[in-house]
């Protein structure tokens, strides 16, 4: 929350700074409100954090105006600021360990194979309501939903923000998945010892 507030205090666009950041005045309250009635692994809030770091520094400097994604733009020789893809990954890496600790630990689902489905069916339906909610800002706001939208003259936007959370949400599921497998049995056998 510190970063929020600091870069509140001097944002690229405020209004942009605040669209971007808002997940984050969502999210912070719901994790503190359930760290006793269900706490998550501390693997999820370490990444959740960082997503949060992610959401923060692109609505500071606006996604298409991040200097890291300039370094990486000159690095790669892309034609675009790829900042935006990198909080689009993140909009689905994610929301993949969100979705699968709670489908698993509320036992939703019976299988791997049937959770990891639902993780991807949850991520990429999060992801497309994300850009629905990019246009009605669009429509809206016109002209000055520009920074928010970050398409930065691609008229394919749309459909790469959603491949690339759709990337991040398998990816998420295929490297992490065994390790948030073991970060769930720990936090169930320390569950388990604490009652």
């Amino acid at each position: 929350m510190l970063a929020w507030v600091g870069t509140g205090l001097w944002p690229y666009d405020r209004a942009t700074w605040f669209l971007e950041t808002f997940p984050v005045l969502i999210v912070f309250p719901l994790l503190y409100l359930s760290r006793r009635t269900f706490p998550l692994t501390h693997l999820l809030y370490f990444f959740i954090g960082l997503h949060a770091l992610v959401l923060i520094w692109g609505g500071a400097c606006t996604y298409a105006r991040v200097p890291l994604g300039f370094w990486i733009q000159d690095w790669l020789h892309l034609s675009r600021n790829p900042y935006d893809r990198i909080g689009h990954f993140m909009q689905g890496f994610v929301p993949a360990l969100a979705a699968r600790e709670i489908l698993l630990r509320r036992q939703v689902v019976r299988g791997k194979a049937w959770c990891n489905f639902l993780v991807l069916c949850v991520c990429l339906a999060f992801s497309a309501f994300y850009e629905l909610l990019e246009w009605w800002t669009a429509v809206a706001w016109g002209q000055k939903a520009d920074d928010f939208l970050a398409t930065q003259g691609d008229p394919w936007d749309t459909q790469w923000d959603m491949f690339t959370a759709l990337m991040g949400a398998a990816m998420a599921l295929v490297v992490l998945g065994p390790v948030h497998d073991r970060a769930l049995a720990r936090r169930e056998s320390g569950k388990l010892q604490a009652g």
